[in-house]
């Protein structure tokens, strides 16, 4: 990986080596394989020689807060280039990957370039994006849906259909608030009900969005108080995926038809629920950074049964 010199940093070049080496990717996101109608996933390193027999693929990155320069991580960039290296080096490339938010810290403009011009090393056909509440700072996500928003829907929100499976790609930070559950509105839960309403209850669906779509833990605001009302309409699906970014750890919950999941970041990690007063970026020593950051990677595989994920960190 080239050397990056960033005049704003307080990084040594002998520190950024120190850095990056503590921080090498034993995986950079997940890998979701699809075949038969079926998602499964595994972890990067468990398919660097083969992705197997598999209609497609595509991975998950989400968090990674380009901008940020605190103890947490002082060299975002560097650890989100670590995680592109990584998924250029499966034996496949993804057909597309999925960032769930939080692309920017601050939603600056440099900011914005600056993971611009990163995505662009990702061999992959194409990106899909939704964007996280520090992507949204101060114009309500203009310059976020600008540059990563062609062909959506209302605020954002859009769908598409990938061989064989519909996707919904969801907006819930536009009314984030520190603390309090947010929420995908009226507005934008008809446009999910209208549509569905023509595709087939035995089409795989996979949802994304940035807060998670089920409550984790609500003294936080790590929930969207709407959801219920989404899942109503997902209900009548045999297989449903729902992605989340925007808490930084994995956690995952079944609930019928529904598997729900949470990835890690490619910044920082944030507390356990309840683990502290309150959520942030959290701070450990820079050996164990690696192990609380990560990706996920998706397949379609040809079996009947629930979605199979695996999260990889990024420590060796």
């Amino acid at each position: 990986m080239s050397k990056l010199v960033r005049p704003q940093e307080e990084i040594h070049d002998s520190e950024r080596r120190k850095l990056l080496k503590c921080m090498a990717w034993a995986g950079g996101g997940v890998l979701w394989a699809m075949k038969g109608g079926v998602l499964s996933a595994q972890t990067l390193d468990g398919v660097a020689g083969s992705t197997g027999s598999v209609d497609f693929s595509f991975v998950q990155i989400s968090d990674s807060h380009i901008g940020f320069h605190q103890d947490a991580n002082p060299d975002v960039l560097g650890t989100l280039q670590e995680a592109i290296g990584h998924v250029n080096g499966l034996a496949a490339a993804p057909s597309f990957v999925i960032h769930t938010g939080d692309v920017s810290h601050l939603s600056k403009p440099d900011q914005f370039d600056t993971a611009q011009q990163a995505f662009k090393g990702i061999k992959t056909d194409q990106m899909f994006f939704t964007p996280g509440e520090h992507d949204t700072i101060g114009d309500s996500g203009a310059e976020f849906f600008k540059r990563f928003g062609a062909g959506t829907s209302g605020k954002g929100y859009y769908s598409f259909d990938y061989r064989g499976m519909h996707c919904l790609g969801l907006v819930n930070v536009l009314d984030f608030k520190p603390g309090g559950l947010v929420t995908l509105g009226n507005e934008q839960l008809e446009w999910v009900e209208k549509d569905l309403k023509h595709v087939s209850s035995s089409t795989p669906i996979l949802v994304f969005a940035h807060i998670p779509l089920w409550t984790v833990y609500e003294p936080w605001g790590w929930g969207t108080a709407d959801a219920p009302r989404l899942y109503s309409y997902l209900k009548r699906f045999g297989s449903v995926t729902v992605l989340n970014g925007h808490i930084h750890q994995i956690q995952q919950k079944i609930e019928g038809n529904m598997t729900f999941y949470t990835a890690r970041g490619t910044a920082y990690p944030q507390p356990q629920p309840g683990a502290a007063p309150s959520p942030g970026p959290l701070t450990v020593p820079s050996g164990q950074l690696a192990s609380y950051l990560g990706i996920r990677e998706v397949h379609h595989v040809n079996v009947k049964g629930p979605l199979a994920i695996t999260d990889t960190s990024l420590a060796v």
